[in-house]
């Protein structure tokens, strides 16, 4: 049975809870409960599992703390003998408005810790899906804003995203990278 690996980038506890850089960690939340299944406290992480016809998928929220996000990608890759063309990582993107996504197969960490580590353990042939948190700050103040929590109205922006992000979830596991790429990175 071929295996995929989704992971979901964010740091553990309460405090950052619906914070901008735990965007990842919310479309896993959707997409876990749309596949009505629950996470387990495993080593690294928060690990759920199903399949999609066929294809068994994981689900990993590291528990790691973002700055080191790679020591848990790595190890569940070794873990369950998944290739690495097999790995999704959903990571929140300053780069991008809110409510934007990109879908990429490989690419730089674009200043991103998490990334940063998770490429510096395996490399940086991984695809990846960017998911726009803005840049409304004033300067000096990214930190605050990355750590700070959506408010109301974003949240909304969001819904409609972690939808799609569920959608593109399941056409990486099914179709692929360029499939999926290909039909929706075109979508506004």
């Amino acid at each position: 049975m071929e295996k995929y690996l989704i992971v979901g980038l964010g740091n553990p506890g309460m405090e950052y809870h619906n914070t901008r850089h735990n965007t990842g960690f919310m479309i896993l939340d959707a997409f876990a409960k749309a596949s009505n299944i629950i996470f387990e406290d495993k080593r690294y992480g928060f690990v759920s599992q199903t399949t999609i016809k066929g294809r068994k998928v994981y689900l990993l929220k590291p528990t790691t703390f973002m700055n080191l996000s790679g020591n848990a990608v790595r190890y569940w890759l070794q873990k369950e003998n998944i290739p690495q063309e097999n790995l999704l990582v959903v990571v929140d993107d300053l780069s991008l408005p809110l409510g934007s996504m990109r879908l990429k197969a490989n690419g730089s960490n674009g200043g991103h810790n998490g990334l940063g580590h998770i490429q510096q353990l395996i490399g940086q042939q991984y695809p990846r899906l960017r998911v726009g948190i803005g840049n409304d700050f004033p300067k000096g103040m990214q930190v605050q804003w990355v750590l700070g929590k959506y408010d109301s109205e974003e949240l909304k922006t969001l819904e409609p995203v972690m939808e799609t992000a569920t959608e593109i979830i399941k056409s990486f596991v099914l179709a692929g990278i360029n499939i999926t790429m290909n039909q929706y990175n075109k979508r506004k």
